[in-house]
């Protein structure tokens, strides 16, 4: 199989030339760099590339060579070539430019380009180059072709071989999928000497499994099932955004912490492709990535986890609470705190729920994206995430179909975002339109959708992003909780048994917290969430410093 290709077009010849030589020297043993001078020669070498099914990963191209802008060419290699990543190439200071800073601006609201790269200067520019390898990355983790990427080998996408997906991506592992009949899935069945039953899960240090179980393929994958000792200060349960932001600042600060999830880490941040508006990140994040660094992050202050396990009781015990883990026991805290998140509300279409995993999927497109290929492919749902998707699984499937309820998109999506679904040349828009039913004989077929009228389209995968619920069954009675079960909080709790007052994001139960999508009120944001989860450790110092067993005798922090 050939290299991928690096493209680098400018019609400033010392420009290019910087480029080039850069691009070479640090990239020349694993892709393949072209340069040209003209875009009209650089467009028709990507057409040619795409005709031959070569791999494109990045294209560079100058603000202005001769003939196109550089954003024009830009947009191009977006059709041409869907996976690869695209830097505009500016000057130092190019920014301050009114024209530059607006096109730069406009450009990626229409995801035309992914992001701007500096013009290296003298060599080792290792700012140039970690922009590069930032988008390379990016370009790989699409291509399912990241290092360390465990594969899995069935004989169908849905049944066992979808549940495993699914609690890899719940994980934020990289891993790939396949058919056992197609050429790779032979090729890796023979490498790996593999055998049935399938499905078949290879790993990259060589291990395979055949049809594991969760905890068999979370051990294998390197994630922590059981904790190491039975008293901690703080037991975290739920790994989303506010869990990790919470392990990360009660570890850090020495808090003996465990956090616990009966799936994975990063909640439904996971499955979100490209988040663009969180801080620090200008050129984007996957959920997956930023669930991936905020576990290291916790790990590497002492925080310890506990995966595939549920919490089936929580209850006072003592001066302090008792957690009983499904698999692990008992174990105690003087403070829990709840970030259980919340999960997609259900169609309830039963020709549809029997289809799901065989294309009808709850959650992102980031593990099935890849099955859409030359596919029709429709997402239901109006908020950031179900545009994040329509945009990501724009780069596989012929055509997506987002379908809202609402009468606009900027009812519930961000502005940044309403832009780029509507540049996005192959995605479309029903407004006022439900889904009320569809099927299809062993995977989606067809949908029928609700609008002005009710008509049959023809569908190959169906994604649904319609809101949420959470995940709060398995409280005690005595926590308060809203109509929608979201988890009362601080001012808002009802019974409280204490003289002090409850602090901010307590529960009715003392000592007993909530952060994120599991509370009431809450700001359903990825930076809210993470917000929280650090405001919690604050508070539960102030709880520490109350002297709990005896909060109800004397107040010494009535408020926090």
């Amino acid at each position: 199989m050939s290299r991928p290709v690096l493209v680098a077009v400018d019609q400033d010849a010392g420009a290019l030339r910087d480029v080039e030589r850069e691009l070479r020297d640090r990239y020349g043993r694993h892709y393949r760099v072209m340069s040209f001078h003209s875009p009209q020669e650089a467009q028709a070498c990507l057409e040619d590339l795409s005709d031959s099914g070569d791999e494109v990963a990045l294209v560079l191209s100058g603000q202005r060579p001769s003939g196109a802008t550089g954003i024009e060419l830009l947009d191009a290699a977006r059709r041409l070539h869907p996976h690869a990543k695209r830097g505009l190439v500016i000057a130092w200071g190019d920014w301050g430019d009114p024209e530059t800073g607006q096109a730069i601006f406009d450009s990626m609201a229409r995801a035309r380009i992914d992001h701007y790269v500096l013009r290296p200067s003298e060599p080792p520019d290792e700012a140039f180059h970690h922009a590069i390898s930032s988008l390379l990355l990016g370009w790989a983790d699409a291509r399912r072709a990241l290092p360390y990427t465990i594969h899995i080998v069935g004989e169908s996408w849905s049944g066992r071989a979808y549940e495993l997906r699914n609690l890899l991506g719940r994980c934020a592992i990289p891993h790939s999928f396949c058919l056992a009949d197609s050429n790779e899935g032979r090729t890796l069945l023979a490498d790996a000497d593999a055998r049935e039953p399938l499905p078949v899960v290879i790993f990259p240090n060589g291990k395979v499994l055949t049809d594991p179980s969760n905890v068999d393929l979370a051990t294998a994958a390197g994630s922590a099932v059981n904790p190491d000792r039975i008293d901690f200060d703080l037991v975290i349960v739920g790994a989303g955004p506010a869990g990790l932001s919470a392990a990360v600042y009660g570890a850090s600060e020495g808090l003996r912490t465990l956090v616990v999830d009966e799936g994975g880490i990063g909640g439904q941040a996971t499955s979100s492709s490209l988040i663009r508006n969180y801080l620090g990140f200008p050129r984007g994040v996957s959920g997956r990535r930023l669930a991936q660094r905020a576990y290291d992050q916790a790990w590497i202050f002492g925080a310890n986890f506990a995966f595939m396990q549920r919490v089936t009781q929580l209850r006072r015990e003592g001066d302090g609470l008792a957690v009983t883990l499904s698999d692990s026991g008992r174990v105690r805290a003087r403070a829990v705190l709840i970030a259980t998140g919340a999960d997609y509300r259900r169609l309830g279409v039963p020709t549809l729920e029997a289809l799901n995993g065989a294309g009808v999927f709850y959650g992102g497109p980031m593990s099935e994206a890849p099955a859409m290929v030359g596919r029709d492919v429709y997402v239901l749902g109006g908020a950031n995430s179900a545009g994040q998707a329509a945009v990501y699984l724009a780069r596989y499937a012929r055509r997506v179909t987002l379908v809202v309820r609402a009468s606009s998109l900027a009812a519930g999506m961000s502005h940044y975002l309403v832009r780029e679904v509507e540049a996005t040349p192959n995605v479309s828009v029903r407004l006022g339109t439900e889904i009320v039913g569809g099927g299809g004989s062993g995977s989606l077929e067809r949908l029928v959708l609700r609008g002005v009228a009710e008509e049959t389209v023809d569908a190959d995968g169906l994604f649904v992003m319609i809101g949420a619920r959470p995940f709060t069954e398995w409280l005690p009675p005595e926590i308060d909780r809203d109509a929608q079960g979201f988890l009362l909080t601080g001012e808002d709790v009802r019974a409280w048994p204490l003289a002090r007052r409850p602090f901010l994001l307590e529960t009715s139960m003392p000592g007993v917290f909530a952060a994120g999508d599991v509370r009431h009120g809450s700001v359903k944001r990825l930076a809210s969430a993470v917000g929280e989860g650090s405001i919690a450790i604050q508070l539960l110092h102030n709880l520490f410093a109350t002297d709990l067993p005896h909060a109800g005798a004397r107040v010494r922090n009535p408020r926090p």
